[in-house]
């Protein structure tokens, strides 16, 4: 019997990782939540997860280099991008590397409803 899949949720706002890890174990899949991109690149989790779903702007490293590092290392997880700062430029950068959605904060649950079930076909 196959896992649910696994979520990997990178934001550096506490309160956005809990709710966004609350509606998707809500969804039936699982999540593992990380404070930064460099959690997340140094985590067993990398291994695991099915889908990952970044802020675009944090300390340290950003979601779109962590999307740049992982597709340099061959890995071609599907990410969905979320931001506060909806800049068209950064949309079109992550789009093009391959992003499967690029949310504005706060975005409604249904979007990222669907961005997952996209992101989780692509996987496939």
């Amino acid at each position: 019997m196959r896992q649910p899949a696994m979520i990997s949720i990178i934001d550096d706002d506490e309160s956005v990782r809990t709710a966004t890890a609350s509606l998707v174990r809500s969804l039936g899949f699982e999540t593992s939540t990380f404070d930064s991109a460099e959690a997340f690149l140094s985590s067993p989790r990398l291994r695991d997860a099915d889908c990952v779903i970044s802020d675009v702007q944090m300390p340290g490293m950003s979601g779109i280099d962590l999307q740049a590092r992982l597709r340099s290392l061959g890995n071609g997880i599907p990410m969905i991008f979320i931001t506060a700062f909806p800049e068209e430029r950064v949309r079109r950068k992550a789009m093009s590397a391959g992003a499967i959605g690029f949310l504005s904060k706060p975005f409604e649950g249904r979007e990222m409803v669907e961005a997952i079930e996209l992101a989780l076909r692509a996987a496939k």
